[in-house]
């Protein structure tokens, strides 16, 4: 009985599929959609992938032309939960578009799309251009109500069935994870026993260098005065080994930013087992790519979290008072004022390591730095300049771009790509006409030959349908080069481009215009730009990347801190040593180098006196005056008092750094306020506090912590 019920319904599909069929879809292509949701389905369910090739045979069943059939895989090991990351499901939605398809054949309708959302996009698009769809079950036309009613419910199905069977999977894990029972991926200095029994790592050092991490961000109380402690002493981090042919084994690798800031997030060194502390945020997850969209949950929020479930090496009340401390770390690094004056923030790439350059606000000033490495891994800063003068350069580079004479340039370009592709379209019509006269020619022959003679007349038709199809493909594929082709410049355009070109260096320099509507010219014309900088001087060049290819280098100077980084310090030396032979005086010396052209460093454009006897010191060659004047010169001090450069000399350290010490009140200092050496700092420091000084100028950089360091010395 139920074999003849089968019976009874293939025949009728037959029937339906026959009446649903017309020349009009045959003249159009048949496409046959392949897709698995993952590659281990490729490699475990082949039959189901060979079974889904295998519909070429029905397409030829149902009257297709084997070349007219065409094979669309793209999608093969991609989700069909949504359309972004599935380039066939793009491929095919274009085609039925540009009219290209009679009839869609698909395994189930689950294999086309598993969202509501692209499914009846893709209906929508199948009833206007008329394509139909085919699976196991029948031929279906979304333009016909009921067939679009019966494909609405078998695309709501599916939808539906993905989520049962992924919610039936996700209350399972949440129900075993209640129970401390699901296996979850253990942080480093813990490893699990064949019993399932998780305890701290046997390795000795590995549990000796986990709990150092504690005790020094306890000490030190941010992140980076861990990385830096770990760093100078060489300590390596142990891990180990997921997968491999070392699995399990004992790795050491270096520390870095994130592995610390995860160590101290997580709450299983307390003990504690957690789940559904990395919900994932649908709004920032990115299609393909299954770990994106995480965010971080609050405390309250986690869906499991069992404290006493494994050997912990710190208390509960200690990974709470970190991650408190870790907030208010980050709650200081966001309240930075930031005025967000760098114009080529993103786009600034380190010309050495290749990393992006990131930008760093201070005393209402912006810097470019490459600090990836420095930041993440404790290592030494790549570069850094001053954002002004890269940002000057390449904007010099963007408003030369954007000339009249440049723009000229773009539009001649635009002219010869507008002719090559007239050449491109007289190329299509002579291949266009010759397919039309191949198929003129095989009618002519085929009407004139006899209906009696049925081998001629056969022989005829099939080469009359091998022209028409032949004529067909390349009318398509001549349908698909216009749409890929840019857009043709009208003269109207032309001429509101060249208008415009002309406004635009007032547009660029005028007070209205904000910085975000000059980063966003910018980011229209530059791809990327590479920062390049001659060692520690002050030369350095950009390379600007624009969006159409090519590439433009500008060199730039750039202000450095000590007369020794300048290039050309060597020849400067020597001309200074010429001039004070010449018994010249540090004025006279200032002024001849100022006529010469020579600059000093820093952002000074001349040079003054004070700054060549700085030279001239440490060179050796420092204008001596007579000791008594010396002497005279020499404010009169009390016992235990110091100088400040005496006092710096003392402590081996730069008289500006002892200088900060005075402002922030971290020494008992007091400022002259008559004599020959008016507003000089003189700093009390008995032999005490010399020691106190001494230990503080070797005490680790902790920043802001170092207040409470001195206020506890």
């Amino acid at each position: 009985m139920n074999r003849e019920m089968s019976v009874v319904a293939m025949t009728s599909a037959t029937v339906l599929s026959s009446q649903k069929i017309v020349g009009r879809h045959f003249e159009r292509a048949a496409i046959v959609y392949v897709r698995q949701s993952t590659p281990q389905q490729l490699i475990k369910h082949q039959e189901s992938t060979r079974l889904q090739y295998g519909l070429t045979e029905r397409a030829v069943a149902l009257g297709w032309a084997r070349e007219r059939i065409i094979v669309i895989d793209d999608d093969l090991g991609r989700s069909g939960a949504n359309a972004d990351g599935r380039p066939g499901f793009q491929r095919l939605v274009a085609e039925v578009g540009l009219e290209h398809v009679g009839i869609i054949l698909g395994i189930e309708m689950s294999r086309l799309a598993r969202s509501c959302r692209d499914w009846h996009q893709l209906l929508e698009v199948c009833a206007v251009f008329g394509t139909l769809i085919g699976d196991l079950d029948g031929i279906y036309d979304p333009a016909n109500y009921n067939d679009r009613l019966l494909l609405g419910l078998k695309g709501t199905m599916s939808e539906a069935e993905l989520h049962v069977l992924k919610q039936r999977m996700l209350q399972g894990k949440l129900a075993k994870a209640r129970r401390g029972e699901l296996g979850l991926h253990l942080p480093m200095g813990y490893i699990r026993r064949q019993s399932g029994e998780v305890i701290q790592d046997p390795d000795e050092e590995a549990r000796s260098v986990v709990a150092l991490i504690f005790e020094q961000f306890e000490t030190r109380g941010t992140v980076h005065g861990v990385l830096r402690y770990l760093v100078d002493h060489d300590v390596r981090i142990p891990v180990r080994a997921l997968s491999g042919a070392n699995k399990g084994e004992l790795e050491w690798h270096r520390p870095s930013r994130v592995t610390l800031t995860n160590m101290l997030h997580n709450p299983a060194y307390a003990g504690a087992y957690a789940y559904g502390r990395r919900p994932i945020d649908p709004r920032r997850k990115q299609a393909g790519r299954p770990g994106t969209g995480r965010t971080i949950a609050k405390r309250e929020e986690w869906q499991v979290c069992l404290q006493d479930r494994w050997p912990a090496y710190i208390t509960w009340d200690q990974y709470e008072n970190n991650v408190a401390q870790l907030a208010i770390n980050q709650h200081r690094a966001l309240s930075t004022q930031r005025r967000g004056s760098a114009l080529l923030s993103g786009l600034l790439r380190c010309g050495t390591c290749g990393h992006t350059m990131a930008v760093h606000y201070g005393h209402g000033r912006a810097r470019y730095a490459c600090v990836r490495e420095a930041v993440e891994y404790g290592g030494k800063f790549c570069m850094s300049t001053r954002a002004s003068n890269v940002d000057d350069t390449v904007g010099a580079l963007v408003l030369r771009a954007l000339e009249p004479s440049a723009l000229e340039v773009s539009l001649a370009v635009a002219r010869d790509i507008e002719a090559e592709r007239q050449r491109m379209d007289q190329s299509w019509r002579s291949r266009l006409e010759r397919a039309q006269y191949d198929v003129d020619r095989a009618m002519r022959q085929y009407n004139a030959v006899e209906p009696e003679n049925r081998l001629v007349v056969r022989t005829l038709e099939r080469q009359l349908e091998d022209k028409l199809n032949a004529q067909r493909s390349l009318q398509e594929e001549h349908r698909r080069f216009e749409a890929q082709q840019p857009t043709i410049l009208s003269a109207e355009e032309r001429a509101s481009i060249r208008a415009l070109a002309e406004n635009i260096p007032a547009l660029w320099c005028a007070a209205s215009m904000s910085l975000g509507e000059r980063q966003t010219i910018v980011r229209q014309l530059v791809d990327r730009i590479e920062l390049h900088i001659e060692g520690t001087s002050e030369r350095g060049k950009v390379v600007v990347h624009w969006a159409g290819g090519h590439h433009s280098v500008a060199s730039f100077v750039r202000p450095v801190a000590r007369t020794e980084q300048l290039s050309y310090h060597k020849k400067l030396l020597e001309r200074i040593r010429r001039l004070r032979e010449e018994k010249l005086t540090s004025v006279q010396i200032a002024e001849r180098l100022n006529t010469e052209g020579w600059r000093p460093p820093k952002r000074r454009t001349t040079f003054n006196a004070g700054m060549v006897r700085t030279i001239m010191s440490r060179a050796g060659m420092t204008l001596q005056r007579p000791a008594a004047r010396r002497v005279a010169m020499r404010p009169k001090i009390q016992k235990d008092e110091w100088l400040l450069p005496d006092l710096a000399a003392e402590l081996a350290m730069p008289v500006i750094t002892l200088y900060s010490w005075v402002r922030r009140a971290w020494v008992d200092a007091r400022q002259l306020t008559t004599g020959r050496m008016p507003h000089a700092w003189v700093v009390r420091a008995n032999a005490h506090e010399l020691a106190r000084l001494r230990a503080l100028r070797a005490a680790p950089k902790l920043g802001w912590r170092s207040e409470k360091w001195i206020a506890s010395a």
